[in-house]
């Protein structure tokens, strides 16, 4: 009988059979799909008359050289459920939470909730490598709507630019002028208030989420709120839960792999979704990279989330360990799930793991 291989023998080869583009490693998409899409890309290079091609993530989204930008993933919507969800009853709408800086969300309110009763406040950003979906893709809609109904919660989904129309920080930017709308709707005093929000949102109970891209922008965006703060709000929001989150840097961390094509695919797709403006050691993407910075996380508590198989499970890890010791004074959670893989909880919602880790995220934020 052969002898089982180490621990660090598995993952180099594991890396080695998954150098492929970001977008498998994102989506958990079959790799076969991206050798089929692959040969449909290199059909088009090899076509004198086709455009020239800028950068590709097969599956995902192909930008060409005259700056259009095609995406395959990440397009499909489903409407709001006004009078109410078929699975839970919540009830959703889209709305524009601040005009004059284009800021839309879909909005979500749990069946049951009597008059004037305050709830906490689930701001989420969804994921998607900054460059696909929508609050509105049926895996955030069916997410958002269990978590609303889990907690219960007033939800709001937000809406932000993607990349590369809009590169990185304009998500950034879009989250933070969400937060503010958000807060200032909460509050009675706000003439022009979202009925939901001025008359079910505790502005003292508002938790900051999403899920790989969107768990990086809810710490980016806890990390701003402590630097500027937000008139009649403060500097603080009463917690953040980091789902898988995307990080990354130049240097790998723990055991994550060392292969330079595995590593390559991250470094060009962070350099792309940022116009090459931030590198990859900066705080936005690597906060191990600056703990004084850090340790200004505007945030009373802090839930992260990873799993096993996940591709920034390393960072995850490395995140929890480094809040403690970057003098952050929060109390911190963290939950790793064994044997899935990057957001497996959007396309297996109901498997046992995801209704787990909801569970965790649900009690999580009802102390909040």
């Amino acid at each position: 009988m052969a002898t089982p291989a180490p621990e660090s023998s598995r993952r180099l080869l594991c890396a080695a059979l998954l150098a492929v583009p970001l977008a498998a490693l994102l989506f958990q998409l079959p790799i076969s799909s991206f050798k089929t899409r692959s040969s449909d890309t290199a059909a088009v290079a090899m076509d004198a008359g086709a455009p020239e091609i800028e950068f590709d993530m097969p599956g995902v989204l192909r930008m060409y050289k005259d700056g259009r930008a095609e995406r395959f993933d990440g397009t499909e919507t489903v409407p709001p459920s006004p009078s109410g969800d078929p699975a839970n009853s919540v009830v959703s709408k889209d709305v524009v939470l601040d005009p004059d800086a284009g800021i839309s969300a879909r909005l979500y309110l749990p069946p049951g909730v009597e008059p004037g009763k305050k709830l906490p406040v689930v701001l989420f950003f969804h994921g998607g490598a900054f460059l696909v979906h929508t609050a509105a893709s049926p895996l955030y809609h069916k997410y958002a709507a269990s978590l609303a109904a889990a907690v219960p919660a007033v939800v709001v989904s937000a809406d932000y630019r993607l990349a590369p129309e809009h590169p990185v920080p304009a998500a950034y930017d879009d989250a933070f002028a969400a937060l503010r709308a958000v807060v200032a709707a909460c509050r009675p005093d706000c003439a022009e208030a979202e009925p939901w929000l001025a008359a079910h949102g505790d502005a003292s109970r508002v938790v900051l989420a999403g899920d790989s891209a969107g768990a990086n922008m809810a710490h980016n965006v806890a990390i701003r709120l402590r630097k500027e703060g937000i008139e009649g709000h403060g500097d603080k929001v009463s917690g953040i839960v980091l789902l898988h989150p995307y990080f990354w840097g130049k240097d790998p961390v723990g055991g994550e792999p060392t292969d330079a094509g595995y590593r390559g695919s991250f470094h060009r797709t962070w350099e792309f979704v940022s116009n090459g403006k931030l590198g990859l050691d900066h705080p936005c993407v690597n906060p191990l990279a600056s703990p004084e910075e850090w340790r200004q996380l505007g945030a009373d508590r802090v839930l992260v989330t990873t799993a096993e198989h996940c591709w920034f499970v390393e960072r995850a890890r490395a995140y929890a360990e480094g809040i403690k010791k970057c003098g952050w004074d929060g109390e911190l959670e963290f939950y790793e799930t064994k044997g899935e893989g990057h957001v497996f909880f959007l396309p297996k919602p109901n498997c046992d793991n995801a209704v787990k880790e909801l569970a965790i995220v649900t009690d999580f934020v009802r102390r909040c």
